[in-house]
């Protein structure tokens, strides 16, 4: 459900962009099944303006001040892919395994203050904003990681071969998104983060994802344990599904990947079940958490910049993403990690590059984790 459909209080259109705004007198369509990719955005929109009176000037500015940003453009200067300025773009979204504060026990680790990039998802919105491809990059990739230099002034030098997450770990967000952009020869228009603490409350507020698995999965290093069949999972029983690796497919991080991907379409089609805006304190519930959960490059980081960054995305629905793998094989010296398939991969970036649809070809015969079709949206 539309917020303009919504009964109750009449809640302001947001300002949109130009790939979002349309002519006056046109009735607009109704949603379509599946819902809106990264939704999760529009509640801090909606958590703003559903509310009304005099609360209004102190809610946006509470909202606005939960969000933790980070200068991507600044920082990287102009040491870095040329946009191109064809409609369409680009977003790195990471899942951040930080080992302090409220994410030590979900984490697993000893609070040292480290952190690494335990999810990596390049989101590419075709022109127009009704289509997108996601390309996850497994962390176990052996990669070539560029110098680069973090929020903190210190340069690191250029590694070989090393892990894809250590990027992270390494320089933060800004050496993630240089290392992206090293492999991909693609500029990231956008950066998001969500860490482990804000994504479990996220799911619980939500009132849960249903969805089903097909086998059964234990895993006792992520406290997972399901039947096969249809399960509402909470915040924790999520997490633990979009960490879990030894208890499906073939125990790698690529099986985890294909839990990942069919979770993101369960939630968003969650996020249809729900109706949020019927309720003003859930809506508010949400953007607060939201807003707290997220940190966004500098061009993302207000409530209006969300608003328009949501606005422009609402017509891709879970049936609009095409989501893959970037192109991988085992490495034949360590099989718990995987190498690029170079030609295969080229032709993944070309296609976004391009703004074409990824070809077949390009993920066919490439290592895939087994675990495609353990869990299905319900």
């Amino acid at each position: 459900m539309s917020a303009e459909s919504t009964p109750g209080p009449h809640i302001p259109e947001p300002p949109t962009t130009a790939a979002g705004r349309r002519g006056r007198g046109r009735r607009r369509k109704p949603p379509g099944s599946g819902r809106r990719a990264l939704r999760v955005t529009a509640w801090t929109a909606a958590g703003v303006l559903v509310l009304g009176g005099t609360g209004v000037g102190y809610l946006y500015l509470k909202l606005n001040g939960n969000l933790r940003t980070v200068d991507i453009n600044q920082m990287l200067g102009s040491d870095r892919p040329a946009k191109v300025d064809n409609g369409s773009e680009n977003i790195l979204v990471l899942g951040s395994d930080t080992r302090s504060g409220a994410n030590r026990k979900l984490g697993g680790g000893a609070d040292d203050g480290s952190a690494r990039s335990d999810t990596a998802m390049i989101v590419h919105v075709y022109k127009g904003h009704r289509q997108a491809s996601v390309v996850s990059v497994p962390r176990d990739t052996l990669i070539d990681r560029p110098s680069c230099t973090d929020a903190q002034g210190t340069t690191h030098d250029a590694a070989t071969g090393v892990m894809f997450n250590s990027a992270y770990s390494t320089g933060g967000a800004t050496c993630a998104v240089k290392t992206v952009e090293s492999m991909t020869g693609i500029r990231m228009d956008h950066y998001l983060e969500v860490d482990f603490s804000g994504f479990q409350k996220l799911v619980d507020e939500l009132g849960g994802v249903t969805l089903t698995t097909t086998e059964a999965i234990d895993d006792p290093q992520s406290h997972l344990d399901l039947k096969a069949g249809e399960h509402t999972l909470d915040g924790q029983q999520a997490l633990g599904l979009v960490r879990t690796r030894h208890g499906v497919g073939d125990g790698s991080d690529l099986g985890r990947i294909q839990l990942q991907q069919a979770f993101v379409k369960a939630l968003i089609h969650q996020v249809e079940q729900v109706g949020v805006f019927t309720s003003p304190k859930k809506l508010y519930d949400l953007a607060d958490t939201a807003t707290k959960t997220v940190t966004a490059d500098s061009d993302l980081g207000s409530v209006n910049s969300l608003i328009d960054f949501a606005n422009g995305l609402k017509s891709i629905g879970a049936q609009n993403m095409h989501m893959v793998t970037m192109p991988v094989r085992y490495d034949p010296s360590d099989p718990n990690r995987v190498v690029v398939a170079e030609a295969k991969a080229k032709q993944v970036w070309a296609a976004l590059r391009d703004d074409e649809p990824i070809p077949a070809s390009a993920t066919k015969g490439t290592a895939t984790g087994q675990a495609e079709g353990v869990v299905t949206s319900s």
